[in-house]
């Protein structure tokens, strides 16, 4: 009879850890709905919430949209944008969140309709998106220009109006893209008007979906081939670290 309440009582600590596993994920649910539910009736102006779940610090929780977060606590009662830093490891936790959703697989962007500029060897890959009237990605150009043993791969992305479009289109349909690109961006040489009525510009139409799928907001934008993406005219030094942290 001792040996089985021995046995009974070696039993019960497991027991009770499953019951509150089980009380703690239930709570978690009911959070999580209760956040949703409250939320989509207050504020309906809202995207569609893709992800709820809880964050390191206690009683807030992460709203995801897209590749955006918000935060709140667990009864949707109020709403923060901002950045959680995490003191301790000198971490900022929402931008690391930020950079993991918003990452891109490399391997999987349609490079063919891209402009692929080889500088070197071109054993360093980076794809970048851009439009041809915008001012910083031509500076942004004069920093990739200087970049060694890299190919670059442009996607014209031309969201700045019906000029970007005409500029993108008579680049895209030139007899060598990547000299208009160029001379247009570094040198300010206005691309010729296309004189090829059957330049197929469709990769225009797929590389504006392709943008707008990976919410690419603003240009330039660069990916790197470990799917890390970073906004804006990113400096030289900035971009050769970058790569350089690449492996393989």
């Amino acid at each position: 009879m001792t040996l089985l309440r021995t046995a009974a009582a070696a039993r019960l600590p497991a027991v009770v850890a499953t019951a509150f596993a089980a009380l703690f994920a239930v709570a978690v649910q009911a959070d999580e709905a209760t956040i949703r539910k409250n939320l989509a009736e207050r504020m309906p102006a809202l995207p569609k919430i893709d992800e709820v779940q809880k964050t390191p610090v206690a009683g807030l929780w992460e709203v995801r949209f897209g590749a955006e977060v918000l935060y709140t606590d667990e009864a949707g009662n109020f709403l923060i944008q901002g950045e959680i830093y995490d003191t301790k490891g000198r971490v900022n936790l929402t931008q690391a969140r930020i950079d993991k959703l918003s990452a891109i697989d490399f391997d999987k962007l349609p490079l063919k309709d891209a402009i692929a500029i080889k500088q070197g060897n071109g054993k360093r890959k980076m794809a970048v998106f851009v439009d041809p009237n915008c001012s910083y990605c031509k500076r942004f150009e004069r920093d990739v220009v200087a970049l060694k043993d890299v190919t670059v791969y442009t996607f014209l992305y031309p969201i700045l109006g019906p000029d970007s479009q005409t500029k993108s289109r008579d680049i895209w349909c030139a007899k060598d893209p990547a000299k208009v690109w160029r001379d247009w961006m570094l040198d300010g040489k206005t691309p010729a008007a296309t004189a090829d009525s059957k330049c197929d510009t469709g990769a225009l139409a797929r590389n504006i979906e392709l943008g707008r799928k990976h919410r690419v907001q603003g240009t330039p934008a660069t990916v790197f081939s470990d799917g890390t993406r970073l906004p804006g005219a990113v400096p030289l030094d900035r971009l050769e670290k970058q790569l350089a942290a690449i492996k393989g």
